[in-house]
């Protein structure tokens, strides 16, 4: 089940907690001890950056897969750690990344020491809205390349899983599977929260996993079989034919999905329903074109209605997925406003023209 730690960071007692936090994650994913170390180095600078320089804010850890899975590699878990403040926001990032730069008389190796040790690093900030900074901690060990290896993918998916009111487990899940040229980004909902929700919602991502080969609309049906035993789930489903180019889309219950081509948004609608207990008789696909200048994100309703996708969600294509949908889950809330139900935003984007997967 989607086990997730938010840890808010308003005064230095919090920073311990934190580390703790992220070591509990890193051994719950199973990594060896230097990396549970590498966890809690990443975690605790972070923290202390967000008391620092932005008045505190907050620290999200889950586990992910990798973004571009090629290798079979899906199951194999990533700590992600993302730190969110509505501080001042950096007006060069560039230059915070360099190791001796700072604007509290300290040593400025904080930003520069957590990009060296994680196996994927982003960074966004904007001024006057706030920073996000994303650090993703595997165990570095290389896949298996003894058998036939895919392309690599030249798209990628990310994303960030709130629990509501800082709760252990969330009903929210989401995932990319690949499966030969086709991607599929899901995200599930589970009824209510808690674990109870959460079961319903990893059912749903376990069922993708077992027949990643299905278009969406077919997969919803074999979903709703599947999660029959749970309290049921909103759905979404987005399957990237990357040799045609074409995008398919089908969802049932109030989760959201939009998809940016060029200058232009546009919403996907999803069927009234519960996958699990009152699946649509009909489902339709919508489809859509996929090219380099395109972005998705599908989000659960713990998003408001009206929320906007913000300066992340123009960005150039160099800024990793899981920064995205956090700056899009921090503009949507505020420290006086938090998230007002389990959010998951999950996004899909192209690889950088000059990036490697």
């Amino acid at each position: 089940m989607p086990r997730v730690w938010e840890v808010p960071v308003h005064d230095s007692t919090r920073v311990r907690d934190v580390r703790v936090a992220a070591a509990a994650a890193a051994r719950h994913a199973g990594l060896a001890e230097d990396r549970v170390a590498a966890a809690e180095l990443v975690t605790t600078e972070l923290a202390t950056n967000l008391l620092k320089h932005a008045g505190g804010g907050r620290i999200l850890l889950d586990l992910v897969g990798p973004s571009a899975p090629a290798y079979g590699d899906e199951r194999d878990a990533l700590v992600q750690i993302v730190a969110v403040d509505h501080g001042p926001g950096m007006p060069d990032t560039a230059v915070a990344l360099r190791d001796g730069y700072s604007t509290t008389a300290t040593l400025g190796a904080g930003l520069g020491t957590c990009l060296r040790t994680a196996d994927d690093f982003g960074l966004h900030s904007a001024p006057g809205r706030g920073t996000i900074v994303m650090a993703r901690i595997g165990s570095r060990t290389r896949p298996d390349t003894t058998g036939p290896r895919p392309a690599p993918l030249p798209v990628r998916a990310g994303g960030v899983n709130i629990p509501l009111a800082g709760g252990g487990f969330s009903g929210d899940a989401w995932v990319c599977v690949r499966t030969a040229d086709r991607v599929t980004l899901l995200l599930a909902d589970g009824l209510g929260h808690g674990p109870l929700a959460a079961r319903a919602s990893s059912a749903a991502v376990e069922e993708l996993r077992q027949v990643p080969h299905l278009p969406p609309a077919d997969l919803l049906r074999r979903l709703d079989r599947a999660l029959r035993g749970t309290r049921g789930a909103a759905v979404s489903v987005a399957q990237l034919d990357i040799g045609a180019g074409k995008l398919s889309f089908a969802g049932v219950g109030n989760v959201g999905a939009r998809l940016r081509r060029g200058d232009t948004w546009q919403g996907l609608v999803s069927r009234p329903g519960i996958v699990g207990a009152h699946l649509p008789t009909h489902l339709p696909q919508q489809q859509a074109g996929w090219t380099d200048d395109c972005l998705l994100i599908l989000h659960s309703d713990g998003l408001p209605s009206r929320w906007t996708p913000g300066p992340a969600a123009d960005a150039p294509a160099s800024l990793d997925p899981a920064v995205i949908a956090a700056t899009i889950v921090r503009d949507a809330s505020s420290p006086a406003r938090p998230v007002r139900d389990d959010t998951a935003v999950a996004v899909l984007s192209p690889w950088p023209p000059d990036g490697t997967p």
